[in-house]
């Protein structure tokens, strides 16, 4: 039951009316996720998972999807700032892989290049404590992540009007 992994532009096809995205903010501890609505226009903070083991990652992972009808699952990629691919990739690689093997649901990659510093400049402008910002950083960046796919969605929809 492998999965495909999608470019942004084709997505737009795949997706029935309504259905929601799911961000995925993956890192070695935790798995930020967020949610789009069902008009696909705001990314929402939505979970971070303790990464314990991966069918147990996996499976909360699929709950989500499946309870929020999504449509396809956006992954972030930690690519290098100059654009080169290190060993984070190959292991968000290797974690798409193993959980296309569980689900049916399409795969968009994402370049996430300084979306956690950027939420976490975000907290700190708002004066959110060191602990606070802990809590909330990985799903932050997973709807920040989120959030660039359904702009480009929405562009290239404009694009085509």
């Amino acid at each position: 039951m492998a999965a495909e992994i999608l470019e942004v532009a084709d997505l737009r096809t795949r997706l029935s009316v309504k259905q929601r995205l799911i961000g995925i903010d993956l890192g070695s501890k935790t798995i930020g996720l967020a949610l789009s609505d069902v008009e696909r226009r705001i990314a929402t903070p939505l979970e971070t998972i303790q990464r314990i083991k991966f069918s147990k990652d996996a499976a909360r992972l699929i709950q989500l999807a499946e309870k929020f009808d999504a449509g396809a699952l956006i992954i972030g990629l930690p690519l290098n700032m100059d654009g080169s691919q290190g060993p984070r990739v190959q292991a968000t690689r290797a974690f798409v892989r193993s959980l296309s093997a569980l689900v049916s649901k399409p795969f968009v990659y994402w370049d996430e290049r300084l979306s956690t510093a950027a939420v976490t400049r975000q907290l700190i402008d708002q004066d959110v404590s060191r602990l606070k910002r802990a809590e909330v950083v990985d799903k932050m960046a997973a709807a920040y992540i989120l959030q660039g796919v359904l702009d480009r969605l929405r562009n290239i929809e404009t694009d085509l009007a």
